[in-house]
């Protein structure tokens, strides 16, 4: 991704910070324990979290009794964060690109990421985050996709991409969870970081047509569509839920989490 269309897709996410914490899926609660023990995170571990968002990922951390610092690019989005963060004292949310964030000699056990590393520069981020962990520290991703199972994947994701062809989009159809790779491969690239370990999760969200569009309103793909296109493709898609049974879709989502130590 060019780095200007970076800097212009990512800016979306704020300008609804309420539909963004209302629509967006949640992370599986196993997720935070398994990070826990693959990174060693003791008590009051000092965790780094970047693209904090409105905090989603956040309150687990902080109710596992970590120190969390988040760096979060989005002036809306941090402050809706602040708000809902409130109870936890040892949290600090910061607004910031992670890019020129200065840590001011900060350092910490945990570096953090959910679903919001793929915004950041790659061409500084895995040497901001080692220069920012301790040395015993680590470094942990998570990733996001819209995943189709072969077995009781919901066809109306597949049907669909029909209806984004009509409108000049590329047809997008999700894969089916195990052909959908992981990040270990470029971590490792870095040179900087090794001993990848890797977690997959499988969730399943139901939605209304209504809950649906509501999510899909967070996307930046869909928010920087042709107003007339988008207004179009949610008509089809509320008609086409509306004729399901019971006028519900289901999608899959895959959580993968990537631990890694930095490279000695």
């Amino acid at each position: 991704m060019a780095s200007s269309d970076r800097e212009r897709l990512r800016a979306t996410f704020d300008a609804d910070p309420e539909l963004y914490d209302q629509a967006r899926p949640l992370y599986p609660p196993v997720l935070f324990d398994d990070l826990g023990g693959l990174a060693a995170l003791g008590h009051h571990a000092a965790v780094l979290e970047i693209g904090c968002g409105t905090g989603q990922a956040t309150r687990p951390l902080a109710e596992r009794g970590y120190n969390v610092l988040c760096v979060e690019l989005g002036h809306n989005l941090a402050e809706v964060a602040r708000t809902r963060l409130a109870p936890f004292p040892l949290v600090e949310v910061v607004t910031s690109p992670f890019e020129t964030w200065d840590p001011a000699g900060r350092k910490f056990d945990l570096a953090f990421a959910a679903t919001s590393w793929h915004w950041l520069d790659p061409t500084i981020r895995f040497e901001k985050v080692a220069d920012v962990l301790k040395p015993n520290g680590a470094l942990a991703i998570v990733t996001t996709h819209h995943v189709l199972p072969v077995q009781d994947g919901d066809r109306f994701f597949a049907e669909i991409q029909e209806t984004y062809v009509q409108i000049g989009e590329p047809p997008e159809p999700p894969p089916p969870p195990d052909e959908v790779p992981d990040r270990a491969s470029e971590i490792a690239a870095s040179n900087l970081f090794g001993n990848v370990q890797v977690r997959r999760y499988l969730a399943c969200h139901t939605y209304t047509a209504g809950d649906y569009i509501s999510l899909l309103n967070t996307y930046s793909g869909h928010l920087t569509m042709k107003p007339s296109d988008r207004s179009w493709l949610y008509s089809e898609i509320e008609a086409r839920i509306g004729r399901k049974p019971n006028a519900r879709v289901r999608k899959h989502y895959l959580f993968i989490l990537h631990v890694a130590q930095p490279s000695t």
